[in-house]
């Protein structure tokens, strides 16, 4: 039988000094270990058939009596047939294991927007879903583990502007399913998404169509066109040439703003926008009306990749630039506004068959049916709408910016 260790006090313990291993007794193999100025406590014991020094901690960091009780507890463990090393592994695996798993929200949208920006036809897209899970989503679920994420909790970061930013947090609910969705196929959560809508925060949530005040894009009446154009004709400047050549081919600013001279073939009197900058990813051949063609002989023609609409300084007009022309007319309507004002026009004043109309704006037709008979781009067509509507803007002026005289457009189909 071993010889038993002398029991020594707290006052004792802070006596050892020596390098080596002192015993301190009532625990069988519990000894302060000394090392020059590092002490530790170490509990010698057989675990099976194999003798182990298993470390409890720093001293004094770890009392004498602490250390006491985590050996004689540590001793029970060995007792039942349970080895405290293989175990205190165990739990550290365990524990790296799921801090490896744990991924805050923040750091799920920051891992999502990288892996699918590529998907995005610009910047701009990708900024957007940023901005709206940055403002509005992470404050609130920011640094929740996206596996602790419930109906609760995105309930929270919709619910305040529900009702009086509805699209904003429409589009924001649809955004925070996606992050969560990623999360849950990289492994970092199960279950349900709890930011779903069909079936889940329907029931919690007024429907948008119920609670959003539908805001359109502020349009001209289209009698009026001919006294605005006749106006912006007299401003000189690109930004209004710009404008000008955006209303006559009911394009959007965008387009517009991006065009370059690669795009244009003034022989054809053709413009086509490439996929990447349409709003629906496909290809749109614009055909050119007599004074859209005038407009572009009036800029300097300069290399392919060169932007036709140049800001002063050089690159595209800015977002704003074409509103601030209409703001400084007078006229308190948006850019956006006059695709509609052509829509109102060609659909009340013409004869010109919807889808020719709905080709012209580079929209999808909403009905399958409709579409699969109309596959192609009607471009004839479409060039006697635009020649038509070229028509109609430079009519009607005689009154000014304050009314027009106008005259009822017939088309051929």
């Amino acid at each position: 039988m071993p010889r038993k260790a002398k029991e020594l006090s707290a006052l004792e313990v802070t006596r050892l000094t020596s390098n080596g291993l002192h015993f301190v007794g009532v625990i069988p193999g519990l000894a302060l270990q000394v090392r020059g100025n590092a002490r530790s406590w170490i509990l010698r014991c057989k675990v099976g058939d194999i003798v182990r020094d298993i470390g409890l901690g720093g001293y004094p960091g770890v009392t004498l009596a602490m250390a006491r009780e985590a050996a004689r507890q540590m001793r029970m463990q060995i007792a039942n047939g349970i080895d405290p090393i293989q175990e205190r592994q165990e739990r550290q695996d365990a524990l790296k294991a799921a801090q490896g798993m744990r991924l805050t929200f923040a750091e799920a949208v920051r891992r999502f927007l990288a892996d699918k920006s590529s998907e995005w036809r610009n910047p701009k897209h990708r900024q957007q879903w940023e901005n709206t899970l940055e403002t509005y989503a992470v404050p609130v679920i920011g640094q929740l583990a996206v596996k602790d994420i419930q109906l609760a909790h995105v309930k929270d970061v919709l619910a305040p502007i529900w009702k009086t930013k509805t699209e904003t947090a429409s589009r924001l609910r649809g955004r925070i399913e996606n992050v969560l969705d990623w999360a849950k196929v990289h492994g970092y959560r199960d279950g349900e998404n709890p930011a779903r809508w069909k079936g889940n925060l329907d029931k919690v949530l007024p429907a948008p169509s119920k609670t959003r005040k539908v805001k359109h894009h502020s349009a001209l009446p289209y009698h009026e066109v001919g006294a605005i154009m006749a106006a912006l004709r007299e401003r000189s400047g690109t930004a209004a040439l710009a404008l000008e050549f955006c209303i006559l081919t009911a394009a959007r600013s965008g387009e517009v703003r991006g065009a370059t001279w690669a795009e244009v073939d003034l022989s054809k009197g053709e413009w086509t926008v490439p996929s990447h900058r349409m709003k629906a990813g496909k290809e749109h051949c614009v055909p050119l009306p007599p004074r859209a063609l005038e407009i572009l002989r009036l800029l300097p023609a300069e290399g392919n990749d060169e932007i036709i609409f140049k800001a002063p300084r050089g690159g595209m007009l800015s977002d704003m630039t074409l509103g601030a022309v209409l703001k400084r007319m007078g006229v308190p309507v948006t850019v956006h506004g006059f695709r509609s004002t052509f829509r109102d026009w060609a659909g009340e004043t013409t004869n010109f068959p919807r889808e020719v109309i709905e080709h012209a704006l580079a929209h999808q037709l909403k009905d399958k049916a409709e579409a699969a008979y109309a596959r192609g781009t009607l471009f004839e067509k479409r060039r006697r709408l635009m020649n038509a509507w070229d028509t109609y803007c430079s009519m009607g002026h005689a009154k000014g910016v304050d009314g027009a005289d106008v005259v009822r457009i017939g088309a051929e189909v």
